[in-house]
């Protein structure tokens, strides 16, 4: 299985662009379902956007806002 980025997501910051970092449209399918399957989440159509998937902090955002809290 192809890498989705070019270069270790660990030498990135939470605000770097994952798109100037290699991410493709097909890579960010990709990692939206793996985050999907990881988190037992599904991401409703408001948040199929690229600003989604453009930085790690909007990434966690995202999933935080689809994770019940937990009690």
């Amino acid at each position: 299985d192809a890498e989705l980025l070019s270069c270790p997501v660990e030498t990135l910051s939470d605000t770097a662009d994952l798109f100037e970092a290699g991410l493709t449209s097909y890579g960010s399918v990709r990692l939206m379902l793996a985050v999907e399957e990881r988190f037992d989440v599904e991401f409703p159509d408001a948040l199929l956007t690229r600003k989604t998937f453009t930085t790690l902090a909007a990434l966690a955002e995202a999933v935080a806002s689809l994770v019940p809290e937990k009690v």
